[in-house]
């Protein structure tokens, strides 16, 4: 039988043993919430455009976590870079009332839309950043001669097409080429393809919008027919267009920004959409509250997509907020001398005032929705792309992180 001083001394080191577990367990479970807030914090340091503390200055958008903040994003390979913009979460009337001045049947019903945060391009794409994508084209071309970069049925969803070389540079340039003049005259397919370039190469989701997502991003806050207010007086303040613009379209970012920080929303160029063109304007989603990022109508055929935002060539009440137009591919390629005709170019105007603008959403999107905004999704056009192919006289090249390195090694 144990003494009581060894029974003592026994619990004595029960005690010690289960203090010391409990000690290191402790120690274990501390080290992995730290390494978890760690992992947690270095996450979200990679996500582009955010901060996990309120900025002191400039725009922000609250969102769960931290905080949207612009950022400047910039094309492997290069020293070009472009600026995007957050723009808050919302929502509001899209189209516009029949009391407003300029209305047109094809803006309306109004409709309720809610919308997601998401990052918008400071400015309309730049000749210096589509240029750099047609310069593609050659080294695709290249890459084929070559045997590099095989684009196969395993990594062809990585593929892009890019624009052949201008047929005819005088129509397209007519009204200049500079860097900060605004990319015009690419199809919607151009430049849905432009996007999956650019985000393959970036490893970061850029598109082009809905058209509820580009309405809101124009308003940006406003209910009026333009958004700094209801009457077109201040015009010249914010927006390039028939009466101030005689020589083309300008340089971007000259005029006042809207209240979201986003310059040329109205006029300079018009701006594509994801959206097909329906003449009853919003009527499927009558009495409907849909979503922006998935109010896409969508059609079978190559025309008609809608732009948005009025161009230099047009009057006030054709850049209103809710203005629409619309392509129509046997007019604005109606100089084409191609046969399919281009499915990367148009060459009549008034494409010369038709260019785009880079959007991301706040969450990423799957790639089945991505898919919408960067694939073919016509008959028509797979025919005309397909076709130059396999003529010579178009490439695919993958698209991916590698890209830049690859193409300055052909390069030299």
């Amino acid at each position: 039988m144990q003494s009581n001083s060894v029974l003592h001394e026994s619990s004595s080191r029960r005690n010690d043993l289960h203090m010391n577990l409990y000690a290191r367990s402790l120690s274990l479970c501390l080290f992995a919430l730290t390494s978890c807030v760690a992992i947690a914090a270095d996450d979200s340091a990679k996500i582009k455009g955010f901060s996990t503390t309120q900025p002191d200055k400039g725009p922000f958008v609250a969102v769960e976590g931290g905080f949207m903040v612009p950022y400047t994003e910039t094309i492997p390979g290069t020293e070009i870079s472009f600026e995007m913009i957050p723009v808050p979460a919302g929502s509001y009337k899209m189209g516009s009332p029949a009391s407003e001045a300029g209305h047109k049947e094809d803006e309306s019903p109004q409709i309720m839309v809610n919308v997601d945060p998401m990052w918008v391009c400071k400015t309309e794409v730049r000749w210096m950043e589509y240029k750099e994508f047609m310069g593609m084209y050659k080294t695709f071309k290249e890459f084929v001669f070559r045997d590099m970069r095989k684009v196969t049925p395993e990594n062809k969803v990585d593929a892009v097409t890019t624009p052949t070389e201008l047929y005819e540079p005088s129509y397209t340039f007519e009204f200049g080429d500079d860097d900060d003049l605004p990319a015009v005259t690419m199809t919607q397919f151009a430049a849905k393809q432009f996007t999956k370039w650019l985000s393959k190469m970036t490893d970061t989701q850029y598109r082009i919008p809905t058209e509820a997502e580009w309405e809101w991003a124009a308003r940006a806050g406003s209910t009026t027919a333009y958004s700094w207010g209801e009457s077109a007086d201040e015009i010249d303040q914010y927006a390039w267009y028939a009466d101030n613009s005689p020589d083309g379209p300008s340089k971007v970012g000259l005029k006042k920004p809207n209240a979201f920080g986003l310059n040329d929303m109205l006029g300079n160029v018009a701006e594509w959409t994801i959206d097909a063109y329906l003449e009853d304007g919003y009527k499927i989603f009558e009495g409907k509250t849909v979503k922006a990022s998935e109010a896409i109508k969508s059609i079978e055929t190559a025309d008609p997509r809608v732009v948005r935002g009025g161009s230099w060539e047009m009057e006030p009440e054709d850049v209103r907020c809710a203005s629409r137009l619309y392509s129509v591919d046997e007019d604005w390629k109606m100089d084409d001398p191609n046969i399919p005709l281009s499915p990367w170019w148009f060459t009549s105007d008034p494409s010369r005032g038709v260019g785009m603008r880079l959007f991301r959403s706040w969450k990423p999107l799957s790639d089945e929705a991505m898919n919408k905004f960067w694939e073919i999704d016509s008959e028509d056009i797979e025919f005309d792309v397909m076709s130059r192919i396999e003529e010579g006289r178009g490439v695919l090249g993958l698209a991916d992180p590698d890209l830049a390195e690859a193409a300055k090694a052909v390069r030299e």
